[in-house]
């Protein structure tokens, strides 16, 4: 886990007072999955005996209104319950996409005790995408408004969302307070290129942009704080950040939407050369981040 104290930091003046980075559980994908492959996917899936261990990432940012989860990452039950997807064909096709390494304990409440929080003190939880592996953790926090974009939303409207791994079961669960939300038109030259973004505060410390091509309403977040380097975390948007930027496609998704988000974010990251981009299943995100922070605040020192 990387607990990181902005409060700590000469001159930080901000509504947001630390972030945090921690894994639910960890996982393996294949290196065709991560990387991207010419062979047509459903022949890797099948075939590939390569595998890579990754994190199940989420984050929690502490603001003055309460804390914020930028995904909730996996739920342990889908270790234990053989029921836990109700489609046959998605049971068989689970274990030969990922391995799946996942204890009660790294269940989203226990996750927060240990980090010295409470559940019930979450105000909103942000989604990446409604994947099974970004949701799990909703039954913990039944008090906080979940914010997805309308498109992805829009998906559990159409006739086989499990075929896309989004679990209706698992998301329109008694009592889940979802609030799809809608991208509004912006001049700011930052966000424009995006075709829109959202401010979950308003107060500009949390900007949500639309990045799809993992989903068709994957979306990404920047956090933004005086004594902090800008930070956007994008889900699934790429395994690792390097990758991004060497115009790798993954395995799956949309590869001209996800080439299009791409271009997006290169820029967003040429107009903000400090920015920090964390990937959701990047082992190095939490030591990418603690870096950036260091570096940020011995710079502020000097």
């Amino acid at each position: 886990m990387a607990n990181i104290d902005l409060e700590s930091e000469p001159n930080a003046k901000s509504a947001i007072k630390a972030i945090h980075v921690f894994n639910t559980g960890w996982g393996e994908q294949h290196k065709e999955h991560r990387y991207g492959s010419k062979l047509p996917q459903m022949w890797w899936v099948l075939t590939s005996r390569s595998w890579i261990k990754i994190p199940i990432n989420a984050f929690l940012i502490e603001h003055d209104a309460g804390l914020v989860l930028f995904d909730t990452g996996l739920d342990p039950a889908i270790a234990s319950d053989p029921g836990y997807i109700n489609s046959a064909i998605g049971r068989f096709l689970l274990r030969r996409i990922f391995r799946l390494h996942i204890k009660p304990e790294d269940k989203l409440g226990r996750k927060l005790d240990g980090l010295g929080f409470a559940a019930r003190d979450v105000v909103k939880a942000v989604f990446s995408h409604m994947h099974f592996d970004h949701v799990g953790g909703i039954a913990d926090i039944p008090q906080a408004d979940l914010l997805v974009s309308e498109r992805e939303w829009a998906q559990l409207s159409e006739p086989h969302p499990e075929q896309e791994w989004i679990l209706r079961e698992h998301i329109e669960i008694p009592g889940a307070k979802w609030r799809p939300i809608k991208f509004s038109q912006t001049d700011d030259p930052l966000f424009a290129p995006f075709g829109g973004c959202h401010d979950i505060m308003g107060d500009g410390s949390m900007i949500l942009l639309p990045t799809p091509g993992h989903t068709p309403g994957s979306m990404s977040m920047l956090v933004r704080s005086e004594g902090m380097p800008p930070i956007l975390l994008i889900g699934d948007l790429t395994y690792e950040a390097d990758l991004l930027f060497n115009d790798r496609v993954p395995g799956t998704g949309d590869a001209k939407q996800l080439r299009a988000s791409f271009a997006k974010v290169t820029t967003l990251k040429e107009r903000l050369p400090d920015l920090v981009i964390l990937p959701s299943h990047d082992e190095k995100a939490m030591r990418n981040l603690e870096t950036a922070l260091k570096n940020k605040s011995a710079a502020i020192a000097a």
